[in-house]
């Protein structure tokens, strides 16, 4: 006889909390996750990157070309959570479950997860919407990020701008500060960025926000620390993936 399985749905959000996140386009999650958990996470990944025959899935590449060894620990992993067990079980982990569907007002659908390295002096990324890389009908894209370790304005932090969810998407083009971010994306323009805030967070905490919402990350300044940091996305259950193939939804029960 198979044991049970609890699926009762977590209620994480207080009321002012979603009336935070409606008006500014994000929250933070403090605490989210345990730091044992991250710890054994961290050292899964690890081991997966550091194997001798590393899986093709997991080996380190920009687009569709794959680097060498030198690229194990600072390039992504894209999409660990097709492959790989645990990954897919922190992308339905039950808090982040629970607040999605108080946000949506129904079950939320994972389809993206991405492993960040940033090790000291890797570029941040430009300021953008995340709306602008996933095309969903109707609009309802929602990204969680997961301080896989402390993080600051000195090893990369997250920036935002409070309420810019509300301004819909709005044109990109070429990053003009390469220096500070990487050449290979693209940035929001006609935005003064001087509005930006810094979002710095403990080990375990996660930051929900709005796929219209404009963010970005700063090179990490530090001499030794790293700023690993776990990506997912999400869709709310009646929407639909219109331009990414490889987006597969996720049921998070």
């Amino acid at each position: 006889m198979k044991p049970a399985i609890d699926t009762k749905v977590l209620q994480p959000l207080s009321d002012e909390q979603l009336a935070k996140y409606r008006q500014d386009g994000y929250l933070i999650l403090r605490q989210a996750c345990s730091a044992d958990l991250i710890d054994v996470y961290n050292a899964h990944i690890h081991a997966i990157r550091s194997a001798e025959d590393m899986p093709q899935w997991a080996r380190p590449r920009r687009g569709q070309q794959y680097l060498g060894d030198k690229e194990r620990f600072s390039v992504r992993i894209f999409h660990p959570h097709k492959n790989d067990g645990f990954s897919l079980q922190m992308m339905k982990l039950p808090v982040i479950r629970g607040a999605l569907r108080q946000i949506y007002g129904q079950e939320a659908l994972g389809i993206q997860t991405m492993y960040f390295y940033k090790d000291p002096g890797s570029p941040g990324q430009s300021a953008h919407q995340d709306y602008y890389y996933i095309k969903n009908e109707p609009n309802t894209i929602t990204a969680t990020w997961m301080a896989l370790e402390d993080v600051d304005t000195e090893n990369g932090c997250m920036h935002v701008i409070p309420g810019s969810h509300r301004l819909g998407l709005l044109p990109h083009g070429a990053v003009r500060n390469i220096q500070e971010h990487e050449a290979n994306l693209h940035e929001i323009e006609g935005v003064d960025l001087t509005r930006e805030i810094p979002v710095p967070m403990k080990k375990g905490d996660v930051l929900i926000f709005d796929g219209l919402l404009i963010h970005s990350s700063t090179r990490n300044r530090s001499a030794d620390r790293w700023r690993r940091s776990f990506v997912c996305h999400y869709i709310r259950g009646d929407s639909v993936i219109t331009d990414q193939r490889e987006l597969a939804p996720y049921s998070l029960a």
